[in-house]
């Protein structure tokens, strides 16, 4: 009986201060390994395509691109990192240690603020690409866009340090056994991180497309009504505000799919985990990882030149000299 007790342990050494193995069966174990597992490898494959195609393919370095690279990122360090340290942490006993168990939960605050600080730099490039076009290439430029990335992944550095000091200089202190990997924030620090990192950047993501939906709708009904009186020069800024507005269609989309998958993560944080059933927590959690999975699905979806980079990745064609000036958005 003693035995059995010792085997259900993480460190079965440690018989009055070890955590006891997560219980469940063996076939579930097997099941959610697979499953997160090959999501894990997928988010890292497609969003590894995406940093790749963006960062080789010189006609791909725009502001928006450089905005998509960030998020690719941000993404490709969940599939690499977080996704991973999930599965250990869901069907498994944390091994690590104490210390690296501060840093992943440092971490993972760091990818999830950066995502969402992204996803505000989208809502402000696409703002300002359809509500005012003409100060757009002066405006937002290549360098200022870089600028801007930096500085956001620098905050979320600063920020989430706040949170996270005492488990750093400290680590495991939350911890209640040996095998255990959690971090507490408290009420007044929780709900100032929550307006600071969802509400506030949710409201602004919400505001600014609203604000370029309407005006897409006004602009896609005045090209309608001008289509068959044009000139060489009004066809080329028809073109350029077509495609402005097709980006913003599928920036849209990635915006949505943000919301959706994050939304019920914040609202659980927002309840409490005690009001929730363990089993709906992961779901959520899922639900929030697996956004980072989706991201680069939309791309290959709705912009082209994505799937012609994937091809010249596969093929190799990269290898090749002068690869990264081919024209990647011709159309054919």
């Amino acid at each position: 009986m003693e035995s059995q007790m010792e085997a259900d342990l993480c460190f079965p050494q440690l018989y009055n201060t070890s955590c006891k193995k997560p219980a469940s069966a063996w076939t579930i174990d097997v099941l959610l390994h697979i499953i997160l597992s090959s999501i894990s490898l997928i988010t890292v494959v497609l969003n590894l395509l995406v940093i790749i195609s963006i960062s080789h393919f010189r006609q791909l370095h725009t502001p928006t691109n450089i905005l998509l690279l960030s998020l690719a990122v941000s993404d490709f360090l969940v599939g690499s990192l977080l996704m991973p340290g999930e599965i250990i942490l869901n069907t498994a006993c944390w091994f690590l240690g104490d210390l690296m168990c501060s840093l992943y939960n440092y971490l993972s605050f760091i990818i999830t603020s950066a995502s969402i600080g992204d996803m505000v730099l989208i809502s402000v490039d696409r703002y300002v690409a359809i509500c005012d076009p003409l100060h757009y290439p002066t405006r937002v430029t290549e360098r200022r866009v870089k600028l801007c990335v930096c500085l956001c992944w620098l905050c979320s550095v600063l920020y989430n340090l706040l949170f996270v000091k005492g488990d750093l200089t400290q680590p495991g202190r939350h911890n209640s056994c040996y095998g255990e990997c959690v971090i507490v924030v408290d009420y007044i620090a929780g709900t100032v991180d929550m307006v600071t990192t969802f509400f506030a950047p949710v409201t602004v993501i919400i505001f600014l497309y609203m604000r370029v939906f309407v005006v897409a709708v006004s602009q896609a009904r005045a090209m309608r009504s001008h289509v068959t009186d044009v000139t060489l020069q009004l066809s080329v800024g028809q073109t350029s505000r077509k495609s402005e507005l097709k980006a913003a269609r599928t920036l849209g989309v990635l915006i949505i799919v943000f919301l959706i998958c994050f939304c019920p993560y914040y609202c659980v944080s927002l309840a409490g985990d005690d009001l929730l059933s363990d089993s709906y927590t992961s779901f959520v959690l899922f639900l929030f990882y697996l956004n980072s999975c989706i991201n680069p699905v939309i791309y290959a979806l709705f912009y082209p030149w994505f799937r012609k980079a994937f091809r010249f990745i596969i093929t190799l064609q990269i290898l090749q000299p002068g690869s990264c000036e081919t024209n990647i958005q011709q159309k054919k």
